[in-house]
């Protein structure tokens, strides 16, 4: 999920956690303590967790800052933080399994998987399917403001059943239907990032599982890949291990409640650095962790794969700048793969290299305004710079 105004302050705690498992004898030359402090202190940011992935293993990691600043907690690599859109990679490799098991295919028009039909009302016999979901080409879109507005719940988990919410959005006369919902533009020839598309995709996902997102992932994801801490919903993750989250407003520190969203496929899984990194070094290994195959080589393979090519590219992207696997894509002119997602006082990245070799998994606890959104890639940048020089 992607949420613009946000904002948060400065008082940026020393480091509080350094963990390095990488070889000591390596000679480093960037002092990666000193320039992450500075970019924290200059931004106001209050606490970040990173790690950096070498060739499938984790070579460093470390936490900065707070977790709570008021009560002087360190923010460290298993703290727990709701991990906004990079959860739409989560929800990928949950729509990938179901794949692997048979009870899902990419190109079936989805109104055969759901007990409700959805037609676009500017193309109404247009097939939508889940590659276009999963590759933001559906034609369905999000409708601002009524998204933020009226799908986050601060203080707790959502109250709405995801089904019913779907049905109303997108069904005519539903409560939140809207012609708005819908762009005029015909299945797989545009893009345009959608959240509630997202939402869509792991509601099928539940529908044919016949399990709940949360409990398929545990079963099929987080249990095979010890991610212990990692849940979907506030009401089933260790609270005391949760990060307080932050947003910097005209240089005062605001914080602010947690919260639950309608539409968690698109942004509601709670993780930490530590554990996400067992998921993200699956994705890049093949399907494979800690010698476990988790996923099928050919499932992984097709989830990261370019779905954008001269025949089957929207109108509206360069291939070569941004290209889509399946929840999935390239990011940064073209020169990483993964995912990053922002929310109220989150801010996460999860990319690699596109050779797989160098990869960074970066949290913080604070939202930056869209002007100073710019600190968060020079630090991941840092990092991936730190990353080259640790395999160098």
């Amino acid at each position: 999920m992607n949420y613009y105004k946000r904002i948060l302050l400065s008082c940026v705690g020393t480091l509080v956690l350094t963990t390095s498992v990488f070889a000591q004898s390596k000679a480093k030359t960037t002092d990666i303590d000193s320039i992450i402090r500075k970019r924290m202190a200059e931004s106001g940011i209050v606490g970040l967790g990173a790690a950096i992935i070498i060739d499938k293993k984790v070579v460093w990691k470390k936490g900065y800052g707070f977790s709570d600043q008021e009560n002087g907690t360190a923010f460290t690599t298993s703290t727990l933080m709701n991990i906004a859109s990079v959860s739409k990679t989560v929800t990928g490799a949950c729509l990938m399994r179901a794949v692997e098991q048979g009870k899902l295919s990419l190109d079936e028009d989805i109104n055969n998987y759901l007990p409700f039909k959805i037609h676009n009302p500017y193309f109404p016999d247009a097939k939508i399917t889940l590659r276009n979901l999963a590759t933001h080409t559906s034609g369905l879109t999000d409708r601002y403001p009524f998204y933020t507005d009226s799908l986050y719940f601060y203080g707790k988990d959502s109250p709405h059943v995801l089904g019913d919410f779907l049905q109303q959005y997108f069904m005519p006369g539903g409560q939140y239907y809207s012609k708005e919902n819908f762009l005029d533009h015909k299945p797989g020839t545009f893009r345009e990032y959608s959240n509630i598309g997202t939402a869509l995709a792991g509601y099928i996902v539940e529908i044919r599982t016949g399990q709940k997102l949360n409990e398929y992932s545990k079963k099929y994801l987080f249990g095979p890949l010890k991610m212990d801490d990692t849940g979907w919903f506030l009401s089933e993750i260790n609270l005391k291990k949760h990060a307080r989250l932050y947003e910097k407003q005209d240089n005062n520190i605001k914080e602010i409640p947690l919260y639950g969203c309608t539409t968690y496929p698109d942004g509601g899984v709670r993780s930490s650095v530590d554990d996400l990194s067992h998921f993200f070094i699956c994705l890049l290994n093949d399907g494979k962790y800690q010698n476990r195959q988790v996923l099928k080589p050919e499932t992984v393979k097709e989830m990261l794969r370019f779905q954008f090519d001269e025949a089957h590219t929207p109108e509206n992207v360069k291939p070569k700048a941004l290209n889509s696997g399946i929840f999935w894509s390239t990011k940064m002119g073209g020169t990483r793969i993964g995912h990053n997602g922002s929310d109220p006082g989150v801010r996460v990245f999860m990319l690699s290299d596109l050779n797989k070799k160098i990869a960074v998994i970066f949290f913080s606890n604070t939202s930056l305004s869209e002007k100073e959104e710019k600190k968060f890639f020079e630090i991941y940048e840092d990092l991936y710079r730190y990353g080259v020089e640790l395999k160098n």
